[in-house]
C-alpha cells in the first residue's frame, strides 16, 4: 500500500496543534508542524471562544501539513466537550460560542432539577452532573438571548463547526454528542423529550455519525490549497474520546484504568456497557466511545489548577516554568496541606492561589503565605493524585474490575512527579504516554474512515505499535504515608453528589 498522510487537528482549551501523520502500513508517527494559544476572551461579563483566529490557525496548520507531506488524505478535528455555536438558515454564525467557564450557568442546575429531578435527568443521559454541560448552557442561552435558540437552523458542537467549514456537511459526530446532557443513552439519539420537559427547542439538533465516518471532501477554495480529492473525517471529535482509542492497552481491559490528563482530568474504565444505576449515585459520566465502548469516568479539575496559578503569579511579576514549579512542590513537606480539587469555586479564570488559600482555611488546614509557592504546587499535587485514588477505586468498586495498571496520558504523563506518586499513593502500575494520545486517537479513527483499520482490537493494535511508554512501579515503602494522608484526605472530602 502506500503511505498515508493524514492531518490532525487537535484543539485543546490551552493551545491548539496541527500534526502530521503518517502510516506505512505498520507504524503511525505524529509530527507537530503548528502549535498556538488558546483560551477565552473576555467581552462584557462574559467569556468566549475567538473561533475565527481559530480557525485561521487551522488553515495554516493544514497549509503547512499539506507542503510537508506533499499531499493530505484526510483531516480530521476534535476539540474539548460541550461548548457550541449557532447557525442560521444561510450556516451563518448567530455570535460567538460562549466558553464552558462562563459564569452564566451558575444555580441552572438547581433549577432544572426543581422541574426535572436529578435521577430522570441521569436515567436519559448517564452523565455526570456539571454547571458547564450543554444542556445548562442552552438553559442560559433561552433565558438571556430567547431569539437566538428560535431563530437558530443548526446547532453544532466545536469540532462540528470546522468539519462544516471544511466539508460543507453540518453533522455532529457521536462522542461529542454523548458529552452534552442532551443524548438519551437508552434510545440512543437525542433527549428530544427530555428538552421538552425543560422548554428547550430541538429543531436545530443535527443527524449525528459514528466515530470515523467520512463527511466528504474538502469544498471551496480550499480545496485548491488542500487537495480536491481530500476527506474530512469525523474521527473521534471530542477530545477524551480520542485519547482513549489512542491508549496503547487491550480492548475492553478489566485490569486498567486511564487518566486523560490536561487543562482537565478524566479519570475512569473503558467499558461495554454503561452503568446507570450505580453511575447517578456516583456521579460518574457514560460518554460514548469507539466501537459501542463506555467511557465510564469522573471529571476531575486537573491540571487546570496549576495552569491558573501559574498565570496568576505571572500577572504579579513572578514567572515559572512548570518544571521549576515541581522543582518547588519538591521543596516543601508532603501532605502538609490538603484541599478539594473539584471544588466549583475552581472553575471560573481567577485569582487561583488566593482560592486555594481560602478553601485551606474553611477547611481547617494551615493557609501557606502568599509567597509560599512551594507548598502551594505541592497541595496541588498530592491534592489530585488522593482525588484519582478516590476515583479509581469507587470505579472499580461499581464495576467490579480489579485494577493493575493506569494509564496517563495527555500532557500530565510527562509529570514523573505525579506518575511516581500516583503509582506510590495506589499500589498500582502507572504507564505513561503517549503524550499526544488525543493526535493519535484522532489519526487511528482517521484511518478506519479511510478503510484502513476496521475493528477496535486493530486500533489498539495499532496505538500499541506506534506508541513508546514509560513505567512507574510503585515503592511500597511509601504506600503507609499515603494511606495516613488519603485516610484524612477523604474525610475532609469525600466524593460527593453534583457539584453545588
Amino acid at each position: 500500500m502506500s503511505e498515508r498522510y493524514l492531518a490532525v487537528v487537535d484543539l485543546g482549551a490551552e493551545s491548539g496543534r496541527v500534526h502530521l501523520a503518517r502510516y506505512d502500513g505498520q507504524r503511525l508517527a505524529l509530527e507537530e508542524v503548528h502549535r498556538f494559544a488558546n483560551g477565552p476572551v473576555a467581552l462584557q461579563r462574559h467569556l468566549y471562544w475567538n473561533v475565527l483566529a481559530l480557525w485561521q490557525e487551522v488553515i495554516s496548520g493544514l497549509r503547512k501539513a499539506r507542503r510537508l507531506a506533499g499531499r493530505l488524505d484526510s483531516i480530521g478535528v476534535d476539540t474539548w466537550g460541550v461548548d457550541y455555536v449557532l447557525l442560521d438558515d444561510q450556516g451563518l454564525l448567530l455570535g460567538l460560542p460562549f466558553h464552558y467557564r462562563d459564569r452564566r450557568t451558575e444555580g441552572l442546575m438547581e433549577e432544572v432539577f426543581a422541574r426535572v429531578p436529578r435521577e430522570e435527568i441521569y436515567a436519559q443521559t448517564g452523565i455526570q452532573f456539571m454547571p458547564i454541560n450543554t444542556l445548562y448552557q442552552l438553559l442560559a442561552h433561552q433565558r438571556e438571548q430567547p431569539h437566538l435558540l428560535e431563530n437558530a437552523t443548526h446547532l453544532l458542537l466545536m469540532p462540528d463547526l470546522f468539519h462544516y467549514w471544511l466539508s460543507g456537511e453540518r453533522l455532529c459526530e457521536y462522542t461529542n454528542a454523548t458529552t452534552t446532557q442532551c443524548w438519551s443513552v437508552p434510545h440512543g439519539s437525542w433527549a428530544r423529550d427530555l428538552l421538552a420537559r425543560l422548554g428547550l427547542p430541538t429543531h436545530f439538533l443535527p443527524q449525528v455519525v459514528a466515530p470515523g465516518t467520512p463527511l466528504g471532501t474538502v469544498q471551496g477554495e480550499l480545496a485548491e490549497e488542500l487537495g480536491e480529492d481530500v476527506q474530512v473525517i469525523a474521527s473521534a471529535t471530542h477530545d477524551t474520546a480520542a485519547a482513549v482509542a489512542g491508549i496503547p492497552m487491550p480492548a475492553n481491559p478489566r485490569d486498567r484504568a486511564y487518566i486523560s490528563s490536561g487543562t482537565w482530568s478524566l479519570v475512569g474504565l473503558e467499558l461495554p456497557q454503561p452503568q446507570i444505576a450505580q453511575g447517578c449515585a456516583s456521579n460518574f459520566t457514560n460518554e460514548g466511545g469507539i466501537f459501542g465502548t463506555v467511557r465510564f469516568l469522573r471529571n476531575v479539575m486537573g491540571l487546570w489548577l496549576l495552569q491558573e496559578c501559574r498565570r496568576s503569579w505571572q500577572e504579579g511579576g513572578r514567572s515559572f516554568t512548570y518544571e521549576q514549579l515541581l522543582t518547588l512542590a519538591e521543596e516543601a513537606p508532603a501532605w502538609a496541606v490538603l484541599f478539594d480539587p473539584d471544588h466549583p469555586l475552581f472553575l471560573p479564570p481567577g485569582d487561583m492561589p488566593a482560592r486555594i488559600r481560602q478553601q485551606l482555611g474553611a477547611h481547617g488546614q494551615p493557609v501557606p503565605a502568599a509567597e509560599d509557592i512551594s507548598t502551594l504546587v505541592r497541595a496541588i499535587l498530592d491534592s489530585l493524585i488522593l482525588r484519582y485514588r478516590q476515583v479509581l477505586e469507587l470505579a472499580a468498586s461499581i464495576t467490579g474490575c480489579a485494577l493493575q495498571t493506569v494509564h496517563i496520558v495527555g500532557g500530565g504523563a510527562q509529570n514523573r512527579w505525579l506518575n511516581q506518586g500516583l503509582a506510590d499513593a495506589t499500589g498500582l502500575t502507572v504507564i505513561a504516554g503517549p503524550i499526544e494520545a488525543t493526535a493519535q486517537g484522532n489519526a487511528l479513527l482517521q484511518l478506519v474512515g479511510l478503510g484502513e483499520l476496521r475493528s477496535l482490537e486493530e486500533v489498539r493494535t495499532l496505538a500499541a505499535r506506534s506508541t513508546i511508554t514509560q513505567t512507574f512501579l510503585p515503592d511500597p515503602g511509601w504506600r503507609a504515608a499515603w494511606d495516613e494522608a488519603y485516610a484524612r484526605f477523604t474525610t475532609l472530602f469525600p466524593l460527593t453528589l453534583p457539584l453545588q
